[in-house]
């Protein structure tokens, strides 16, 4: 949602004291203040409301010059989604009862401030006048930069958490409730976002629908089944991150970057996919996977190519895309296949069974590679264990997907963890894992999955 909001005006107040607002977000963007919804109508305390992540990354609520919250918690978990429910109620003889704030489940009680309303205090919600969700409802400011999935707004009724979410019996994890059982008066809403010809149509059966301003673009991303992205939070060299953290670039005089994904795995097999792109020149983007949370890069001259990887710290894959070579580490060793040109959709498959890396350029397999070959291995990189000792560097016991791209002018590199998108165009062929969770541009080899939470999580309780 980095450029992209939706609008509604309501035509009539509803109940001012006593609303919800619930819905769970991914971010994106960890550097910026961002809002999660606003409220406007005027500039003073009564017409204004806003609940928004600031620079430094923690949540506060705001009536215009009149803070309400701002959190000690940070929120800089990219990889995640948060479940935030706003609750307030001003008609409740006690203060504290007034305004109630909950993340995943668990009600917020540790705030740097906190001012909470007076008895019967009308507040900037619920209001005959301008809601903006994903910016500032004043002047379109502080656009939000990521997803949002089941935004509901209760007016008349201050629910907790548990109206919206429950602990999943198995794996313990906080997820929503699809369909509350909830009231949601004159003004409240549901977006659900399923719909990608009208995503802000409204679910509650109010018809209060919202404009949509800018494009959006659906996901298969949601909070009962995440999938991997680019980690912000080990964006070494700082690239610049785009689309939801599925792309990386670099640009500049002389700059080299490099990230890992935000999931890892250390049993199973896996395959993603990423387009590549430099429109003249060569093109130097090296993926692979990696045991450590962080790389650490070796950034050089242009033409001693053989320094484009990580430094000795762990364990660490990189296929080079001038070909014939891969790297583990900072060793450079054979391994034949093509070199990458710009627009090429390169594909990674991982045998964590095995340990066993492929690489396929435009849907074929490199060095004769059949990542279903099990323990032979046929045409792949052999990799050691993930927990491995090597030297004085144990592994993480993971692996998790690496890149690192380099040039002087713009190169990027977008990745398909099974989101279906290279950016904002979509896959043409829509290949399918054999579970049927991810959506590819080229044939997922049998047995493979998509890194998201459901595939790994089959694995993990299985």
């Amino acid at each position: 949602m980095a450029s992209t909001y939706l609008s509604r005006t309501a035509s009539s107040a509803g109940n001012r004291r006593t609303w919800t607002w619930s819905s769970w977000v991914k971010r994106s963007d960890i550097i910026t203040r961002q809002e999660i919804f606003s409220q406007y109508a005027n500039l003073n305390v009564n017409e204004w409301f806003e609940l928004a992540f600031n620079t430094d990354n923690t949540i506060f609520a705001s009536r215009y010059s009149e803070n309400v919250f701002s959190t000690n918690q940070v929120f800089r978990d990219t990889s995640a989604w948060y479940h935030i429910v706003l609750a307030v109620d001003t008609t409740q003889a006690t203060a504290s009862d007034r305004v109630k704030f909950y993340i995943n489940g668990v009600q917020v009680t540790s705030f740097s401030s906190i001012t909470y309303p007076t008895q019967n205090d009308d507040t900037g919600m619920n209001m005959a006048s301008l809601i903006h969700i994903g910016n500032l409802a004043l002047n379109n400011n502080f656009k939000f930069d990521g997803s949002m999935s089941h935004v509901h707004l209760i007016d008349g009724t201050a629910y907790d958490a548990s109206a919206f979410g429950e602990t999943d019996a198995t794996t313990g994890i906080w997820k929503p409730k699809t369909a509350p059982s909830v009231t949601y008066g004159t003004n409240g809403f549901f977006l659900k976002f399923e719909n990608s010809g009208a995503f802000g149509t409204d679910s509650s059966g109010n018809g209060n629908n919202f404009t949509v301003n800018g494009t959006m673009t659906q996901t298969v991303d949601t909070p009962s089944n995440v999938f991997a992205t680019l980690n912000a939070l080990a964006n070494n060299g700082s690239g610049t991150l785009a689309y939801g953290n599925t792309e990386i670039s670099a640009s500049g005089t002389v700059n080299f970057v490099g990230t890992t994904g935000t999931l890892g795995f250390n049993k199973g097999k896996y395959y993603w996919e990423m387009k590549v792109f430099r429109p003249s020149g060569t093109l130097y983007v090296f993926p692979g996977v990696t045991c450590t949370p962080n790389l650490n890069f070796v950034s050089v001259d242009r033409n001693e190519i053989a320094s484009y990887r990580t430094e000795t710290q762990g364990h660490t894959y990189q296929f080079a895309s001038n070909g014939a070579e891969y790297y583990y580490n900072d060793t450079t060793l054979s391994y034949p296949h093509s070199s990458f040109s710009n627009g090429d959709i390169v594909s990674i498959a991982m045998d964590a069974d095995n340990n066993k890396l492929y690489l396929g350029i435009n849907g074929t397999w490199q060095n004769s590679g059949d990542p279903t070959s099990g323990a032979t291995g046929t045409g792949a990189v052999s990799t050691i264990s993930p927990d491995a000792t090597v030297g004085s560097y144990t592994g993480s016991g993971y692996w998790i997907p690496c890149i690192n791209v380099y040039y002087e002018s713009t190169t990027k590199s977008a990745h398909n963890f099974g989101n279906g998108y290279f950016g904002t165009t979509a896959v043409s062929s829509a290949e399918n894992p054999d579970d049927g969770i991810g959506i590819f541009e080229y044939d997922v080899p049998t047995g493979y999955k998509a890194i998201c939470t459901k595939s790994i999580n089959a694995q993990e309780y299985s």
